[in-house]
């Protein structure tokens, strides 16, 4: 009699893996479809839709989370989403970029960009001390506000022993503004008359995070979108020094801490995103013409679409409550130092375009 065939627990995790993620992507998709098809039929009656299907997914996905709290079942669904699906839209994008367009930025631009981060993390971090946050908490608002929101945070937590608190205050109310940057940005563009490549540059120095520079662009245009991203990709290499830094000079801080050794080691993989490594070689591919010309097209689009689940599943994961529990300082501190970064923004794209 043959011997029984024990289910490989590779596969059985991996299936596992797979069910507990459905219900909420799903719950994702679903949301998504309504909001497409309220921007279908904007389109039918008005001739142009007044909300974006994306911005409409924000909006029902908080709606929903205000009056029901996703449970076990759906939130690791809807944490996939918000991440990873948008993270790959990400990814997608850079078959829509070539190195050519890069190097059209200009030096100049990414001059600026750099000198941007730089000032308006000194000013953030003063803002911070001044209002009474600890040095911890100051440089993890500083950071978070200026390179890229919660990666920059969670990045440099461990190099200068921050201790939890610090690091749920910095990120709890820094993801609430991301949403607000998301869905209030763009009525800039004809409040103050942008041009596509105009709003990119704002975009890609105001918006935290690589994944909602996206969001916040799709709604404006293609070219907004690639100028964002670019500009928003500079800002996020700005990370790498900064945390190699604290790492080599914020000894103090983590013998104040006693923060024990083993988490203060520098990481490199915390510098770069897999899915900007991802986002470059899909650039480089279409750069060299490895990827045809064609494919950017059904790339976009399908970027396009990941990119609405993914708001949809951000908006579900949104809790107004928590901008109870902040405290004020840090409330006064992260919104003073965004309005900061706002304006220094709004300068260079009227200084470079």
């Amino acid at each position: 009699m043959p011997a029984m065939k024990h289910p490989d627990p590779t596969a059985s995790a991996f299936v596992a893996r797979v069910a507990a993620l459905l219900p909420g992507i799903a719950l994702s998709v679903l949301i998504s479809v309504v909001s497409l098809g309220i921007q279908y039929l904007e389109e039918r009656v008005f001739g142009h839709p007044y909300l974006e299907g994306l911005v409409m997914a924000i909006l029902i996905g908080i709606v929903v989370r205000t009056f029901w709290q996703p449970g076990s079942r759906w939130r690791p669904g809807i944490a996939f989403s918000a991440k990873q699906l948008l993270e790959t839209a990400v990814v997608l994008l850079g078959a829509t970029i070539t190195f050519a367009a890069i190097a059209a930025s200009g030096l100049s631009l990414i001059a600026a960009i750099v000198t941007t981060v730089c000032i308006v993390l000194g000013a953030s971090f003063g803002i911070s001390r001044l209002l009474g946050l600890s040095v911890r908490l100051a440089i993890l608002v500083a950071c978070g506000n200026s390179i890229c929101g919660n990666s920059a945070i969670a990045a440099v937590a461990p190099v200068i022993g921050a201790n939890g608190d610090d690091i749920v205050s910095s990120i709890s109310f820094t993801a609430v503004l991301g949403v607000v940057m998301v869905l209030g940005l763009p009525l800039l563009v004809p409040l103050l008359a942008l041009s596509p490549s105009q709003y990119g540059i704002l975009a890609g120095l105001t918006v935290y995070a690589v994944p909602q520079v996206l969001a916040a662009t799709v709604p404006v245009g293609v070219l907004s979108t690639q100028i964002g991203t670019l500009v928003k990709l500079v800002r996020v290499l700005m990370l790498g020094p900064i945390v190699v830094g604290f790492s080599l000079f914020g000894s103090a801080l983590r013998k104040q801490a006693g923060t024990p050794a083993a988490t203060t080691r520098f990481n490199p993989f915390q510098l770069v995103p897999w899915f900007i490594i991802g986002f470059m070689l899909l650039a480089a591919l279409r750069s060299f013409g490895i990827l045809p010309d064609a494919t950017a097209a059904p790339l976009l689009k399908i970027a396009s679409l990941l990119t609405v689940i993914s708001m949809a599943a951000l908006g579900l994961g949104v809790d107004i409550g928590v901008l109870r529990s902040v405290g004020g300082k840090v409330t006064a501190a992260v919104t003073l130092s965004l309005l900061l970064l706002l304006f220094i923004s709004l300068g260079i794209v009227h200084l470079f375009t």
